[in-house]
């Protein structure tokens, strides 16, 4: 049964658990994320040099929490340029991230990971 992500919109945070690329030990992290067509999208200001981002490009397999409500899912970068855009600008609304009337250069060039559950 397929989990209706929508239910989780108003959250602030979720909670990615990633296997250490070296450790193989669970790494925890709080951040920001966005629903979009029930998929999570994550973005890396980091760009692929954040651990969690390292640690999916090894293994995919992870976990999320949110609202208490914990569920694997499996990480990809996002590579639909129809898509990319209005998750962009979804983060951008939620997380109030403006330069002016623009999105903010975070919310224009962040990695965008997509998580489907």
């Amino acid at each position: 049964m397929a989990i209706d992500l929508t239910q989780f919109d108003r959250e602030e945070y979720c909670y990615l658990t990633t296997r250490g690329r070296k450790t193989g030990s669970p790494h925890e992290i709080e951040i920001w994320f966005v629903v979009y067509e029930n998929s999570l999208y994550l973005m890396s200001g980091s760009m692929d040099k954040s651990d969690w981002v390292k640690n999916l490009l090894q293994e995919p397999n992870a976990t999320i929490r949110i609202a208490g409500q914990t569920f694997p899912v499996v990480a990809s970068l996002l590579e639909d340029k129809a898509v990319e855009p209005l998750v962009r600008m979804a983060m951008a609304i939620k997380y109030n991230e403006w330069e002016g009337s623009d999105p903010s250069e975070w919310a224009q060039t962040a990695l965008v990971v997509k998580f489907k559950v």
